[in-house]
């Protein structure tokens, strides 16, 4: 936890404050392979939940930043801290990889000299562990270790955090990212006014949570001569042609000339107003709350010394304040969702005078009606920070921030059309290809694309095949050691959880692929929950992934790879079975090759350390220009999945949705497999004869239709589209859908409302799945 500077800590305003929630525990995290500093008072106690077969490194300070250690005691007998001179902290550090860069990075960010981890303590105590602070300390936490190459399955895990503070606090402050040069308190009910420089980053954090904070900026030289030139709402949304208000942020931010003032790189809500003005006098007045103070009051006080023009209500970015709009145009508003520490970090472009307010209004839940204060920290133009969104596995937990791949560095020099995917950037299209070329490309050459996005789990242990044979669908016993096998995972109502393939790395050895993050969380729990002895560790961060798919995969790959006597060569890899081998000859990076896919076409994947995924690109990009390659943006990816019938996440499937509704119950051997399966038995209590379908959707004309559009037979809907796309191969639009039994029939005549289902139809006629390729006969040849 973060602690304000003294002068700081004594601004924070202390009136209300017995009526904010107060913070008794902090729910933290140290990722893998990273270093991450706590802050402690005394009397404090620190949980680590450390995996089987795993250790942390530690460092304690006190406040004169000199190593105590004894000032953190162990509160079991079982959790010893004992001096190990930081073995696995050391070796990450020697690897020439990522890893070990990235970690000398944050040992020189915090000035932690590499000798002192010669007095580091080192906790190997699996399971949760509790700590006490008998003073005022800071504790560095290394969750350190060695990289796992593909071939591998033990790997470096996160690491769950609990804090339990002794005395409640009222708010939470993140670490710097990096050092500030500014730190600017913003009081509650109050305004602060401050200059940055063109390149600088301000990062507006929220202390106590469901905090609005208004933002202004105006070019710094346009106000030496007189001219005030701000942030502009409708310039903004023209250039970037988002003029329909809706909750959350623009990427840029411009003023009336049509230059971007400042931009957007990190928010860890995902939750703002755009749409409306700071608060005013106005708005207290009609509401009855006459001379209550307002952002606009405020704002105009501290704007007036730079010249600038009082207004009655200013325009402004709301940060933090949730409101919406509602169906029928009206806007709404709720408590904000930020939580103590969020935080917006924007980049300037030119050099700046900014305002921020920690708003007032404590007559409604807009600051969830009790205004708290906001801190402004303003870092160097020389510091770097990805762009990044914000997700959250567990509702509690703090936010996790969007990753790049080890292949991001090539794609991003093929592109600039990037959008943010399951906390991972990628490719929408590429420039010079575009959508419909790259799809051509993968159904008549061969394309790439990087599929990292995708979760990787490590299953491991005496009892991995029965828990994965309870918790899939599948029927895991069946599979041999390097064969593949789609499945399911679902909940006991049989609504789905996610769709993966698992892979048989040994006898009781198993990676699950999937496409939720959620899911590693569900198999711990589950494991937990009925007591098998299991090691399940997520391996997302060391397995990287590229799809090569189209006619001349195959030869282009068997000239890549190779493979040892005892493995399969790519040339005689079976459908759905993977081998192990290495890129270029015995000499080159580890990879897995799998024969997998999601196009429809012969295909494979081939998995590798982030750290050789630019040598793997490099190496396919160059093999395969005698083949005409093309790289392949996720764009063309959901035309080739919708045309081959393949399903996709809260589209074809959700919570609510069980494996036959989806499409896929192929996946469940309800007769076949005779052990219970999670979901086994509210699917088996389901009449089949009652059950929604899954199938396909011609439609007439050239109107395109969307996820969640009704599908009708007269006047009432029997369905609803769940995909859809405009079809080269069939040249007419096509969707995916889901029908009432009765009219999940081959030809049925149905049509497509929209504009409430009554204004416009869309004549359509029902099909049978795949579209392309109805024996499968491409991907398996």
């Amino acid at each position: 936890m973060g602690t304000l500077t003294s002068a700081l800590a004594t601004a924070v305003t202390d009136e209300y404050i017995h009526l904010q929630q107060p913070i008794h525990e902090l729910y933290l995290r140290a990722d893998a392979q990273c270093m991450h500093i706590f802050d402690l008072d005394a009397g404090d106690r620190i949980q680590f939940d450390l995996p089987e077969q795993q250790s942390i490194d530690l460092l304690i300070f006190n406040t004169e930043q000199q190593l105590r250690p004894e000032l953190l005691q162990a509160l079991q007998a079982e959790s010893l801290l004992v001096a190990n001179a930081a073995r696995a902290t050391h070796a990450q550090l020697n690897q020439a990889s990522t890893s070990g860069q990235r970690l000398k990075q944050q040992l020189a960010q915090h000035a932690i000299q590499p000798d002192w981890l010669e007095q580091a303590l080192t906790l190997h105590s699996p399971g949760k562990s509790i700590f006490h602070a008998s003073a005022a300390i800071q504790v560095i936490v290394f969750n350190t270790g060695l990289d796992m190459n593909v071939q591998q399955q033990y790997c470096i895990d996160e690491v769950p955090v609990t804090l339990f503070k002794a005395q409640p606090v009222h708010y939470y402050l993140p670490q710097p990212l990096a050092k500030p040069v500014q730190e600017i308190l913003i009081p509650r009910a109050s305004a602060r006014t401050y200059s940055v420089k063109a390149g600088q980053w301000i990062q507006i954090i929220d202390l106590s949570g469901k905090q609005c904070s208004d933002f202004l900026a105006f070019d710094a030289q346009a106000l030496a001569q007189g001219q005030e030139l701000g942030l502009d709402a409708m310039a903004t949304r023209t250039i970037l042609g988002h003029a329909t208000p809706a909750p959350g942020l623009h990427s840029k931010f411009f003023a009336s000339d049509l230059q971007a003032l400042a931009e957007v790189v990190q928010d860890t809500v995902g939750r703002h107003d755009m749409f409306l003005s700071a608060c005013s006098p106005k708005f207290y007045n009609d509401s009855g709350y006459f001379g209550h103070i307002s952002c606009t009051d405020n704002f105009n006080q501290v704007l007036q010394p730079f010249g600038i023009q009082s207004r009655n209500a200013w325009p402004a970015i709301n940060l933090f304040y949730n409101t919406f709009v509602e169906p029928c145009g009206a806007i709404s508003m709720a408590e904000p969702w930020s939580r103590p520490g969020d935080y917006v970090l924007l980049h300037a472009h030119r050099d700046l005078l900014c305002a921020s307010s920690a708003c007032p209004d404590d007559i409604d839940p807009s600051n969830g009606w009790v205004p708290t204060d906001i801190l402004v920290r303003i870092y160097d133009q020389d510091q770097h920070f990805p762009r990044s969104q914000h997700y959250r596995i567990d509702p509690e937990e703090l936010p996790r921030m969007t990753q790049a791949s080890g292949f991001f560095p090539r794609i991003q020099a093929l592109t600039s059309k990037i959008s943010e995917y399951h906390g991972y950037w990628i490719a929408n299209e590429y420039d010079g290809w575009g959508a419909k070329a790259e799809y051509l490309a993968c159904r008549e050459r061969v394309a790439m694309i990087d599929l990292s996005a995708l979760r990787k789990f490590e299953i491991t242990g005496p009892d991995a095949e029965a828990f994965m044979q309870y918790a899939l669908t599948r029927n895991i016993r069946r599979l041999a050691v390097g064969e593949i096998a789609y499945s399911a995972s679902c909940l006991e109502t049989g609504g789905m959880v996610d769709d993966g393939t698992i892979f048989r790395m040994g006898e009781n050895c198993f990676r699950w692929i999937c496409g939720d993050e959620y899911s590693g969380t569900w198999l711990k729990q589950l494991a937990q929950q009925h007591g098998y002895k299991v090691s399940i560790r997520n391996s997302s961060q060391h397995i990287h992934n590229i799809a090569v798919q189209g006619p001349h995969s195959r030869a282009l790959l068997q000239q890549l790879i190779w493979t040892p006597e005892h493995q399969p060569s790519v040339e005689k890899l079976a459908w759905f079975h993977f081998t192990l081998g290495k890129l270029g000859g015995t000499d080159g990076i580890p990879v897995m090759v799998s024969r997998t896919g999601y196009t429809g076409e012969l295909g494979f994947e081939v998995w590798c350390h982030p750290s050789h995924a630019e040598q793997l690109w490099d190496a396919v990009w160059q093999e395969g220009q005698q083949y005409e390659i093309a790289p392949l943006g996720f764009d063309a990816l959901d035309l080739l999945r919708i045309e081959a019938g393949l399903i996709f996440a809260q589209h074809e499937f959700s919570a609510e949705t069980n494996p036959y509704e989806a499409g896929i119950g192929f996946t469940v051997p309800m007769k076949t497999k005779e052990e219970d399966f999670i979901g086994k038995q509210a699917m088996k209590n389901q009449a089949p004869e009652s059950r929604h379908k899954l199938m396909g959707l011609v439609l007439e004309g050239n109107e395109a239709v969307q996820h969640g559009d009704p599908v009708y037979v007269g006047r009432f809907p029997v369905g609803v589209v769940t995909s859809a796309a405009n079809s080269p191969l069939l040249q007419q639009q096509i969707a995916l859908c889901r029908l009432a039994p009765q009219y999940a029939l081959t030809d049925t005549a149905v049509e497509v409302g929209q504009l409430d289902g009554l204004k416009k139809r869309l004549k359509a006629k029902v099909v049978d799945l795949p579209f392309y390729d109805p024996q499968r006969l491409r991907v398996k040849s």
